[in-house]
């Protein structure tokens, strides 16, 4: 049986070697019919800590690595575009700092 590939989203990066992916998808209501969102949470294997938070990912089932982690990291798909405030807001006042 073929191995499932899936693709979803970095949500934690605060383990090593191990990325938290969110896969999300449609799901119709039983009873009302209504399309919802879900979500299944993945724990992945990243070897060289190659993602990063907000990344969109590829990932592959394998055997269990651990407790919860069950799928390998095949590729980035997608890198983030988040910004780190914090570290935007201490570069610009060092800057206003050096202006001075």
């Amino acid at each position: 049986m073929p191995k499932k590939v899936i693709v979803g989203v970095v949500t934690s990066e605060k383990m090593s070697k191990t990325r938290r992916v969110e896969v999300s998808r449609l799901v119709k209501y039983p009873k009302y019919g209504k399309i919802v969102r879900r979500r299944t949470v993945c724990y992945v294997h990243d070897e060289n800590n190659e993602s990063k938070l907000g990344d969109t990912v590829e990932i592959i089932e394998s055997r269990p690595l651990s407790k919860l982690k069950r799928w390998n990291l095949v590729r980035i798909v997608t890198k983030s575009n988040l910004i780190d405030v914090a570290a935007m807001r201490t570069a610009t006042k060092e800057a206003a700092a050096s202006n001075e």
